[in-house]
């Protein structure tokens, strides 16, 4: 960043880490001790989507890196969502291979497709929570949609996990990018 950017009020950019995913198992410990949120064993990537071959390409690589436990969907905006699944008590394990699907991705020249990717939880009260990664930004956000079916967000609890896990996770500290996810895969 040079001077003129420093007057101007520019920054640079924060350059992707795919490996701040890897806080994810002990944000999701803290997570339970202190609200009671179980992981649902669901997490997602969402990516711009890719036209032809090439997105023939990835669906198969992911399948075969991941062992088949993956589903493809297409969101209302155009997006790409790959589903994977795995045991609610293996939250490494899905985010091993979230992060392989990432850097698959990354490697491949879509880095700059990849929008987000995101692990659910549930309580006992069978609310919805996200911690999604933005990949763009290299933070986090919760993200939790009101039951009911309407587009409403739980923002006390959403405000309530970013202090629980602030010391966890990298949380973005621009409100106004904690952007929704209304039904995501994994959600």
């Amino acid at each position: 960043m040079g001077f003129l950017d420093a007057i101007l009020g520019r920054s640079k950019p924060v350059r992707p880490d795919l490996d701040r995913l890897f806080a994810l198992p002990s944000a999701a410990v803290t997570l339970q001790a202190a609200a009671g949120f179980e992981p649902t064993g669901l997490g997602s990537v969402c990516f711009a989507s890719v036209e032809g071959g090439t997105f023939a390409r990835i669906q198969e690589e992911a399948r075969s890196l991941l062992d088949g436990s993956v589903e493809f969907t297409q969101d209302a905006y155009g997006y790409t969502w790959l589903l994977a699944r795995h045991a609610p008590q293996d939250v490494a394990g899905l985010v091993n291979d979230l992060h392989a699907v990432n850097s698959s991705l990354e490697e491949a020249g879509f880095g700059p497709q990849l929008l987000c990717s995101l692990v659910g939880f549930r309580d006992e009260r069978q609310r919805s929570l996200a911690l999604v990664y933005l990949y763009k930004r290299g933070t986090f956000y919760p993200f939790s949609p009101k039951e009911g079916g309407a587009e409403r967000r739980d923002n006390p609890l959403e405000l309530e996990v970013r202090a629980m896990l602030g010391d966890d996770l990298t949380i973005e500290q621009d409100l106004a990018r904690w952007f929704p996810v209304w039904g995501a895969p994994g959600l």
